[in-house]
Formats: C-alpha cells, sequence, structure tokens
C-alpha cells in the first residue's frame, strides 16, 4: 500500500533538518553546516548589504560590517560545548574547523585568560558590544 511518501524516512530526516529553522519560525536560514552557507556576489556584482559598509566606523552602537563578519565566524566556529577553554585550546578548534586566519590571528593576540563564553572571547578581541534598542 502507498502512502504518498516519494522518499525513504533518513531522507525525509535529513530534509527536514534542513528546513527547520524555517519551521520553527526563524526568519532566515541557519547556516551552520559549510554546503548551507550562502554564496558571496560574483566578482563584477555587487553585494547586497544592509549593513554598516566596511571601514566605515560605527555610529548608535552599531557594529560595522567587518566586525559583524567576524563576530559571526566565532560564533559559527566555537561550539558552547567548547567552553570553559583557554585561548590555545579555541586556536587549537579554530584550525581544526577551518577558520579563517584573520580571526585565528585576533585570537592569537587576547590575554591567557579561561574565556567562559563566545561573547567574553570577542570582547577580549577588541570586539564591541552593540546596544539593543
Amino acid at each position: 500500500m502507498d502512502n504518498g511518501n516519494k522518499h525513504g524516512p533518513r531522507l525525509d530526516e535529513q530534509l527536514h533538518h534542513e528546513v527547520e529553522s524555517l519551521t520553527r519560525g526563524a526568519p532566515v536560514e541557519a547556516r551552520a553546516e559549510p554546503e548551507r552557507e550562502q554564496q558571496g556576489a560574483a566578482d563584477d556584482e555587487p553585494a547586497p548589504d544592509a549593513l554598516i559598509h566596511r571601514h566605515e566606523t560605527s555610529r548608535d552602537g552599531a557594529l560595522t560590517h567587518d566586525e559583524v563578519e567576524l563576530r559571526s565566524d566565532l560564533a559559527r566556529h566555537l561550539r558552547l560545548s567548547d567552553f570553559p577553554a583557554r585561548p590555545a585550546r579555541l586556536l587549537e578548534l579554530l584550525t581544526e574547523r577551518s577558520a579563517p586566519e584573520s580571526l585565528i590571528e585576533r585570537l592569537r593576540q587576547v590575554p591567557d585568560w579561561e574565556y567562559e563564553t563566545v561573547e567574553a572571547v570577542w570582547e577580549a578581541m577588541g570586539g564591541n558590544r552593540e546596544r539593543r534598542f
């Protein structure tokens, strides 16, 4: 008897996982897996950007585009289960997870303390805390 399902349980589970952030009400898809990350613009195409443009100074507590990208990279490559941790361990994890070199270089400059959260690491790297309204 055919129940109308065109694929098996394994594929159903995979498809469910891919759209879970949308079905739970998130406004955008989660892109935690590298294959789900949005591609950048082509060589001669402008990149759509609602953030402050690169190299502009932040205003009214907003983060610059570079700060948002760096903070996102940090949060994407470090997990809650990685903490608490010292910089040496975090550098090891970032290297294993193919984090951008710019992120690794900034982390090499933080004091050798034990950090409890990604936010604590971000602030030690000199990152600004954005103001919420």
